[in-house]
């Protein structure tokens, strides 16, 4: 007579596999007494509003009509008549050694960069400066920089 060819190794695989599944079974049927289907759990429903609610809508409030062309897509065109394309601002740092800086913008507080290639005439830290802003590699770009005189 042959030995077996179920190791002790093969029995206790197939001891936790028997048990998961029993495990997996019994959960399923607990699930099932307490009536609740997992599916009900995952229904979301959105209001007038637009959030996400777990309550249906109720029918009896009036909805409001949306024409489909009183719907604008994409983002308003800026007026471009009043927009001024030199700004003011104060040199925040400059480093002359290596050849750039920032300079902050006094309208919108933003720091912009400034390169040593794009200023008109040399500058310092806490100077009064008008620029130009232009897109540069990075984000935008202080150019054709130059010192006000009061």
């Amino acid at each position: 007579m042959g030995r077996s060819q179920e190791t002790f190794g093969k029995k206790e695989r197939e001891k936790k596999k028997a048990k998961k599944r029993k495990e997996k079974e019994e959960a399923r049927l607990a699930r099932k007494e307490e009536g609740k289907s997992s599916f009900d759990d995952m229904i979301a429903y959105v209001d007038e509003n637009g959030m996400i609610t777990d309550t249906p809508p109720d029918p009896t409030v009036k909805k409001v009509v949306v024409k489909a062309e009183d719907i604008v897509l994409g983002i308003p065109q800026k007026d471009s008549s009043d927009f001024d394309p030199v700004r003011k601002g104060v040199v925040s740092f400059f480093n002359h050694d290596k050849g750039y800086g920032f300079i902050k913008d006094s309208d919108t507080q933003d720091s912009m960069f400034v390169h040593i290639n794009n200023v008109l005439e040399e500058i310092n830290e806490g100077n009064k400066v008008t620029f130009e802003v232009q897109p540069g590699m990075k984000g935008p770009e202080a150019t054709k920089v130059q010192v006000v005189r009061d």
